[in-house]
């Protein structure tokens, strides 16, 4: 076997890059063909000390793709409707393929239906049996939503090359990642090289705690890789996150990556790697290091990278992949791409340098709106009553004083119950951030166990739930014998996939909802997710926080987040007993005992050596094998877009954008979620109304995630978020005011209206426009509505990328300049003068049809991406491409 051993450039810049852009330039170097990557490429990474500052653009062609199903669905109709493209133009379809590994894990589509023995939704009391067959009544429900939707994947995987499809049931895309797929070295076609990747999820970094560098893309910029094309970025700046010190006893990895979340939100990392280095890093496990590295989009980074060391080796022994660890070793050492993070003239050179002492970190919680705002789980009861009369935003529900002890009884399996605000009403123990990491995991079981022992239970009417990442998390909770205490507090396991984390949880029990909209209660969700956006967990959950998987059961048991674990007591048992939280609390010593007995080598193997043959449904399922895809005009989950309708060969000059009205006026943190909301279709929807019209009732609504293969569901679903504010309207609301005649219409009839007299349409926002998940229907949607441009503050990352690959122009303020600042109040007519010959980042004009005019900046911040704008998109972008 070859490599391209970059220590041999004999360049002493080589040895000062930070590890992580050793991974760009490697890239570089094995793909240089002076087209797609140059010489000067190479140069401009391997002098990244000077040209990080300086806005280089530079490609990378990352090793592989990871999707998951709710971002691999329209990907794959994109694929198949490109081949119609190119086959109604005279090509060869099948030149639309993957040429790089691509492997698509189905996780999305599971719902929290049943839990416990309660059978949550009168749409399939049918179903209704015991206790322990809520994990076959949620699959099979998610097999019949979904079948359709399957069988297309299916399709895909057999009629695309290098299209690996993991089937539903078997775990969270980016734990499978962890434990299974990584390579963290390829032996490929006689060469070694080190593994990375681009993945549909903004959680893809997750990877970059083993060592083996990826982010998350949009799903039109992953097409496009998977067609063979490098990403164009601009070269990071890295900064440099040193950890030293000793965690406290009672510290979980949960407690740590949100400590690092508040932190580096205060720092500024946006658009830029960070990469761990310091002594404290040798003591962190893969597991912990995977969990801050999950949670890189929530401090914005675009990768939170961990190098390769023994601590990693000894992880993938630990998960059955003995076998590659002599030439991992041997090449990566060889291209010094190995680090001992105890010794510091391995130490590289970083933009900037920042610090955490682990010892100082503290048990806490995130919330109630976003993962960036930590609370100290003994400020928690304060902080909530702090927020419940605050005025209304990220820290506030501006509940007037006399309603803050309403207490509103209710009825629940022939018992009285009372809710009042902050009240417990979902308790998850999800997503792959901690149920990957088996310290917090058995942590759980292990105070389960304990509660259990002194006679503590969880009220009835809490949704508790158990969505582990892999079947083996089962294996050791099982083995180690705390799965029977965690089942009966109610967490039980329900399926293996996202869940609760993102919005999947189900319905709540009727009483639950009548009581909180009743008393108009501010009900808590907790959940040991990852994001905690207003309206993603579920809708009569105003208020969520992400927690550590003990601290989600320890919530669940007090009923309450307005608690004060020091000094009140968790719950008083049958006895008359006080129980404190310290009391059932296990500690570190306790939990690596029972990890080091019962997470071994051989429950990976034995899990993964049938992953993709374990799920019988998926094995019997019929799938079509044409290369061509049939459409079928019926159906409401697979749809061929009309994103190539009129496609020719013939490039058009950009046209400037001509008495524009402003569809929406927003603020600031617009998340994808608001923008392209993943959960349930409400039943006054516009797309709830289109579904109805095609035959459907509500109980087969399924989610607007799991519909993302039909943009006609998609287009009316785009805005569709009931917590959505709307300066037009000054409250939350999923529609707008239709300017010309003033009235009041849900987003998607507005935008109809606006298409049917020919009038484009604009966006205003404010800063982080478009944070949150990688959703690719979040410019798509808005395309769709004839949207051609967004004005904001800023953007997220990955949504600009989006819209730019989509062909919606996204503006920027230019420094100092708001739209409170230049007085714009969204009801002006607006015209943006795009010239015909453009550059990256250049400032365009616009003019109001009230005679005022300023300067915005458009962000294409590369020759690549104006390329993609002039060919129409992206996608365009590929068809002519492969039809040159």
């Amino acid at each position: 076997q070859q490599f391209y051993n970059l220590s041999k450039l004999g360049d002493s810049r080589y040895d000062r890059l930070p590890f992580s852009i050793r991974v760009l330039l490697e890239s570089a170097v094995r793909n240089c063909d002076e087209f797609l990557v140059k010489r000067s490429d190479v140069e401009s990474i391997l002098n990244w000390k000077e040209t990080q500052s300086q806005t280089v653009e530079v490609p990378f062609r990352p090793a592989r793709v990871i999707l998951q199903d709710f971002t691999g669905v329209p990907a794959v109709v994109d694929f198949a409707a490109m081949r119609d493209a190119v086959m109604k133009l005279g090509g060869d379809p099948e030149k639309i393929n993957p040429v790089c590994p691509a492997d698509l894990v189905i996780d999305h589509s599971i719902q929290v239906d049943f839990n416990r023995n309660q059978c949550l939704t009168q749409s399939v009391l049918p179903l209704c049996s015991l206790r322990s067959d809520s994990l076959q009544k949620n699959q099979d429900l998610e097999f019949d939503r979904n079948k359709e939707r399957f069988q297309f994947l299916k399709w895909g995987s057999k009629a695309f090359r290098n299209m690996r499809i993991i089937p539903p049931g078997s775990g969270i895309v980016h734990q499978v990642n962890l434990e299974y797929l990584a390579r963290v070295v390829f032996n490929y076609d006689g060469y070694f090289y080190p593994d990375s990747l681009v993945g549909t999820d903004s959680h893809t970094t997750m990877i970059d705690g083993l060592g083996v560098l990826g982010w998350g893309v949009g799903g039109i910029e992953a097409e496009a890789v998977m067609l063979g094309q490098p990403i164009s970025m601009v070269l990071p700046e890295v900064v440099g996150y040193k950890l030293h010190g000793t965690p406290e006893k009672l510290i979980t990895s949960t407690d740590i990556v949100l400590t690092v979340t508040k932190h580096l939100r205060q720092v500024g990392v946006v658009g830029k790697f960070v990469e761990f280095f310091g002594p404290g890093v040798a003591q962190l496990s893969i597991a912990d290091r995977a969990t801050i590295a999950n949670m890189c989009p929530e401090y914005g980074a675009t990768a939170a990278f961990f190098p390769v060391d023994d601590v990693s080796i000894q992880y993938l022994e630990q998960t059955g992949e003995s076998e590659k660890l002599a030439y991992i070793t041997k090449y990566l050492k060889a291209v010094a791409m190995f680090r001992d993070y105890n010794d510091v003239s391995q130490d590289p050179d970083f933009t900037q340098i920042v610090e955490l002492d682990l010892s100082k970190v503290v048990p806490c919680c995130s919330g109630p709106k976003r993962p960036q705002d930590r609370i100290p789980v003994s400020d928690m009861k304060n902080d909530f009553e702090t927020c419940l009369g605050a005025k209304v935003g990220f820290k506030g529900f501006q509940v007037p004083p006399e309603c803050h002890s309403s207490v509103v009884p209710f009825q629940f399996s022939e018992r009285e119950y009372t809710l009042s605000h902050g009240s417990v009403v979902i308790a998850a123990i999800t997503s792959c951030t901690n149920t990957s990491n088996p310290s917090v995991m058995l942590g759980a079981g292990l105070l389960a166990k304990k509660a259990i022992e002194c006679g503590l239970s969880v009220k009835p009417y809490i949704k508790t739930s158990l969505s582990p990442g892999s079947g083996v998390v089962t294996y050791y909770l099982k083995e180690s014998g705390v799965m029977d205490y965690l089942s009966q507090l109610g967490f039980e396991v329900v399926g293996y996939g996202c869940m609760t984390c993102i919005g999947n949880s189900g319905p709540l029990p009727e009483p639950v909802v009548e009581a909180i909209t009743k008393g108009d209660l501010v009900a808590a969700g907790v959940l040991s997710g990852n994001r905690n956006f207003e309206g993603r967990v579920h809708p009569n959950t105003r208020a969520n926080y992400l927690a550590s998987p003990p601290l989600v059961i320890a919530y669940a048991l007090a009923g309450t987040v307005r608690i004060d674990f020091e000094k009140e007591p968790i719950a008083i048992n049958s006895e008359g007993k006080e129980i404190f939280l310290r009391d059932i609390w296990p500690t570190r010593e306790e939990i690596q005992a029972v990890e080091r007995t019962f997470v071994i080598p051989s429950m990976f193997k034995e899990v993964y050596e049938k992953i993709e043959k374990v799920n019988n449904r998926w094995n019997s399922l019929d799938a079509p094998s044409d290369k061509l895809y049939t459409w079928d005009p019926k159906s409401t989950y697979i749809k061929s877009p009309p994103f190539f309708s009129g496609l020719t060969m013939t490039l058009q000059p950009p046209k400037s954008i001509t008495n524009a009205y402003v569809l929406l006026n927003l603020g600031d943190s617009v998340t994808t979620d608001h923008i392209s909301p993943a959960g349930n279709i409400a039943r006054n929807s516009p797309a709830a109304r289109y579904l109805t019209s095609r035959g459907l009732s509500p109980r087969d609504y399924n989610s607007y995630g799991s519909r993302r293969g039909n943009d006609a569901v998609m287009a009316r679903g785009t805005f569709a978020n009931i917590r959505l504010f709307n300066k037009f309207l000054n409250k939350q609301a999923p529609q707008t005011i239709h300017l010309p005649t003033g009235e009041t219409l849900d987003v998607f009839d507005a935008a109809e209206r606006y298409q049917q007299s020919g009038v484009p349409l604009l966006v205003l926002a404010g800063k982080e426009y478009g944070s949150g998940s990688s959703r690719d229907w979040a410019a798509k949607g808005p395309f769709l509505l004839g949207i051609k441009a967004v004005l904001a503050e800023s953007y997220e990352r990955i949504h600009r990328s989006n819209l730019v690959g989509m062909g919606v122009i996204p503006l920027e303020y230019l420094p100092g300049d708001t739209a409170d600042s230049l007085g714009l109040t969204g009801r002006e007519r607006y015209t943006i003068i795009i010239p015909e010959q453009l550059t990256p980042r250049m400032i365009v004009t616009v003019k109001l049809d009230t005679g005022k005019t300023f300067q915005v900046r458009m962000r294409f911040d590369t020759d690549v991406e104006l390329a993609y704008f002039h060919h129409g998109g992206i996608l365009n972008y590929m068809i002519h491409l492969v039809l040159k």
